[in-house]
């Protein structure tokens, strides 16, 4: 078997591991994988995809911590449901704050990111379901709370 067919097998069933929802390790899916016939995987290999391919870890429906994958991959657009995930925005004189729904700021980032400075944006940093935007030297955080409040429909 070529090279390229098993990387293939191994991120259909590494993306197909993820969807099941239900491993709260690395070490969890290295076995798994590892029972699938994937002898040379390991939790380096695994980190590795878990960050290529965007995974969060987020609670399933029986409140366990899992790792999943988004339900985007591509770059997200503001009239796809993403506006949906923004619960809050806020700022003080630094920054612009976005609170999301649990996993979502990492894709909604990814939206902002590709913004950038034509927009105000200098930077954004995105956790689980938080969002920090600073903006750039010619934009005030007031500019960039307005436009962010626009670009997903939040009213104050």
């Amino acid at each position: 078997m070529r090279n390229s067919d098993k990387q293939e097998r191994l991120i259909k069933a590494f993306k197909s591991i993820l969807k099941d929802e239900k491993f709260s390790s690395q070490g969890e899916i290295v076995d798994a994988l590892k029972a699938q016939g994937f002898d040379n995987i390991n939790q380096s290999k695994v980190s590795r995809m878990l960050t290529k391919f965007g995974a969060v870890r987020t609670r399933n429906a029986k409140m366990e911590m899992v790792y999943c994958l988004p339900i985007e991959l591509g770059v997200p657009t503001t009239t796809s449901p993403l506006k949906e995930l923004v619960m809050e925005v806020g700022h003080n004189s630094a920054l612009v704050v976005i609170h999301t729904g649990p996993g979502a700021a990492q894709v909604i980032a990814r939206l902002l990111d590709s913004l950038g400075k034509a927009e105000g944006i200098l930077g954004v940093v995105a956790g689980d379901d938080t969002i920090f935007i600073t903006p750039t030297n010619t934009t005030t955080t007031e500019e960039l709370f307005n436009s962010v409040c626009d670009l997903f429909d939040y009213s104050i």
